[in-house]
């Protein structure tokens, strides 16, 4: 099969796909603030370019079919700065459930929710779940972050903290769509998790392991987190390659998985 988007197939084409090497691709993005130098559309924007860089890296005879990008999802964290736009989590688990529904239908079992928006990784493990205990289905959960950053490239404090609008997702968008970026305004976003760390607490952080709820300028004022200041085009190209041949070889991973090895009541 050479289409690769799932809007691409003709209706009659679903009936020729095998449910045990077919694999369905949901990304989950965000239009949401992303401090004063990035636009509002980095999570919909990277999503888009990271998958334009893994698809040509799947072979040729893997099935892997791109869904459209969810563009508006869970970003209520970020509510208090105008563009972002959001739906609150019950639509958003509703509403992916009943895409991994549609993809049943279509006679596929096997789903890989991307997600470019870290508000995204809650809900589709629960999503992935349902889809798991109400349909039989290999529901799987990734993010392109989870492949990892390149070695030397990017200093601790981006990789520790860096979580929003700083080094590595400025640089990421210099590769994408530097005409959106406004290095001008790039700057040192001091993460509030090195303040509290400076101030001794032990545990407790905005992120982490031992985590409180938080809305955006929690974490930074200025709706940013890392040091935006040192993000170069270069960086996110190398980037977006590492990401891109992970989540290639993932795609590789999951069509290879037998359905038999999930277990059927019965």
């Amino acid at each position: 099969m050479t289409a690769r988007f799932w809007g691409d197939l003709k209706s009659s084409d679903f009936a020729g796909l095998s449910p045990d090497r077919t694999v369905a691709v949901l990304p989950l993005a965000a239009i949401e603030q992303h401090g004063p130098h990035l636009p509002v559309s980095v999570d919909t924007t990277v999503m888009n370019g990271m998958l334009a860089e893994a698809m040509p890296l799947v072979p040729d005879d893997l099935d892997v079919l791109v869904l459209p990008t969810q563009a508006v999802c869970k970003s209520n964290e970020h509510l208090h700065s105008p563009g972002t736009v959001t739906i609150g989590w019950e639509s958003a688990i509703r509403s992916w459930i009943e895409i991994g529904e549609s993809v049943k239908r279509a006679g596929l079992r096997k789903l890989v929710l991307v997600t470019s928006h870290g508000g995204n990784v809650d809900p589709m493990k629960i999503v992935a779940r349902e889809l798991r205990v109400d349909h039989g289905m290999l529901a799987v959960c990734t993010a392109w972050m989870s492949f990892g950053l390149p070695e030397g490239l990017y200093g601790e404090l981006d990789i520790r903290h860096g979580i929003h609008g700083g080094d590595v997702e400025t640089s990421l968008m210099l590769h994408f769509r530097p005409d959106l970026v406004d290095m001008g305004k790039a700057a040192l976003f001091k993460p509030h998790t090195v303040t509290m760390a400076e101030e001794g607490y032990t545990h407790l952080r905005p992120t982490g392991p031992h985590a409180f709820a938080w809305m955006a300028q929690d974490v930074n004022r200025a709706g940013a987190a890392g040091d935006a200041s040192l993000a170069t085009a270069a960086k996110g190209k190398a980037t977006a390659a590492l990401q891109a041949k992970g989540f290639a070889l993932l795609m590789a991973d999951v069509a290879r998985m037998p359905l038999d090895t999930l277990y059927k009541a019965g």
